[in-house]
């Protein structure tokens, strides 16, 4: 009992000797929260940016539009689908509101759009085509495995490879391989947006 008390003192001890957070500090970690709060109402389409940030003081505001920025940064997607390219839409305009320098803001979003337009078009084309080579080779791995097994060539015997949960995972896996180039780049794209006031 008597190691368990002096380790609560030790720890009491290294409480007491921490520093108290400073007002900044305090004012960031009550106004990034409500920051979240506002983007993801808006990103339901039930507030707007501009009108819920002028209710805040300057001070605030900063905090606030940080914590607004960091929620609508984490929903910028490949536009995979026309829900996600909707959504990228409309978050670029929520950053876009945000920020000061809208002109370095939007040179940030020509190289983001072009990456989109990039995936969209050639990515499909590289995707659609990996699709087939890797179906190809799991059709023909598929067939000498059971050629050997039997001892004979199969006849006539069509195997739906794409059923199969080994070339489910081998083209989850190449999905991601494809996507991660991409990815690469739009968090660059996050991360200069971040550093723009």
């Amino acid at each position: 009992m008597g190691e368990i008390k002096s380790a609560f003192e030790k720890a009491m001890e290294k409480v007491e000797r921490l520093e108290k957070p400073s007002e900044e500090e305090i004012k960031k970690w009550k106004h990034l929260p409500q920051g979240e709060k506002l983007a993801s109402s808006y990103l339901k389409d039930e507030s707007s940016l501009l009108v819920e940030l002028a209710k805040y003081d300057e001070d605030a505001k900063r905090f606030v539009s940080e914590g607004a920025q960091q929620v609508l940064l984490r929903n910028i997607d490949l536009p995979k689908d026309d829900f996600i390219a909707r959504k990228n839409k409309k978050v670029m305009e929520g950053i876009k509101v945000l920020k000061s320098d809208k002109v370095r803001i939007e040179n940030v979003y020509s190289k983001m759009r072009s990456i989109f337009e990039h995936y969209e078009q050639q990515g499909g084309v590289q995707k659609k085509q990996a699709y087939e080579r890797l179906k190809g080779n799991f059709e023909m791995k598929l067939q000498q495995a059971i050629q050997q097994q039997l001892g004979t060539p199969l006849a006539g015997i069509k195997i739906d490879v794409e059923k199969q949960p080994q070339f489910q995972e081998e083209w989850r896996r190449t999905l991601a391989q494809l996507d991660s180039q991409y990815y690469k780049l739009l968090d660059e794209y996050k991360q200069e947006i971040q550093a723009i006031s």
